[in-house]
């Protein structure tokens, strides 16, 4: 649901434009495609949450919305066609030296993934296609989630269910010894499907006994008392 309040609180919007780009704030000197700030909005949705300000240059300068109303239609466009499922946002104007300038606040969603949809045309084939991807914030950027973090996301809306068999023992074991593993390998250790392995992982970052970590994109898990 998206809602818009005008507010005029320069300390706020100030405070925010002081802090910089980071993992809870980015800026956007203008916005006229609905996918990619879609894209931005699932970013903060599936990680800790955030604001955009619409209106403030890369360089930290306030340069003001000549529209809200046509921002807010961008942003409304991004809501129905390019985030599933969508994510609670707010919206809110604040005015800084007759400049507006568009907040738009991201809480972290109960509710992740949060998927970004766009039609693309595939550059193989020439065809067209919906490509489905889920973003997170990584610093000041947002980044594709790697499929462990994704499964991880997902497993949060079901029970945990964590089994002590061969199989976690050797994981286990095989951690003792050298540190990370990613799922791939462990998959290949045991002699079962990746997204079995992906499953007893995730269960095992859910019971606090794994950390999923990541460098440069690539996901890997390690134990978590280390």
């Amino acid at each position: 649901m998206t809602s818009f309040k005008p507010k005029h609180s320069v300390p706020n919007l100030l405070d925010l434009v002081a802090e910089g780009e980071g993992l809870r704030i980015e800026f956007k000197r203008l916005v006229h495609s609905a996918p990619k700030i879609a894209r931005s909005i699932t970013a903060f949705a599936n990680t800790s949450g955030g604001v955009i300000l619409i209106g403030v240059d890369d360089d930290r300068r306030i340069v003001g919305i000549h529209s809200e109303k046509e921002t807010l239609q961008i942003i409304d466009e991004a809501m129905k066609f390019h985030i599933e499922p969508r994510p609670r946002i707010e919206a809110r104007v604040e005015e800084f030296k007759r400049r507006m300038v568009l907040l738009v606040e991201i809480p972290e969603s109960p509710e992740r993934p949060h998927f970004h949809v766009e039609r693309v045309i595939r550059r193989d084939t020439g065809t067209r296609s919906v490509e489905r991807r889920v973003f997170i914030r990584d610093g000041s950027h947002n980044k594709a989630a790697s499929e462990d973090r994704i499964a991880l996301m997902l497993s949060k809306k079901e029970p945990i269910r964590i089994s002590f068999t061969d199989r976690e023992r050797h994981l286990l074991g095989w951690l003792e010894a050298h540190e990370r593993i990613t799922a791939e390998a462990f998959a290949d250790n045991v002699c079962i499907p990746i997204r079995e392995a992906r499953r007893i992982l995730v269960s095992l970052v859910r019971s606090g006994a794994l950390r999923l970590e990541s460098i440069n994109g690539n996901s890997f898990y390690t134990l978590a008392l280390r």
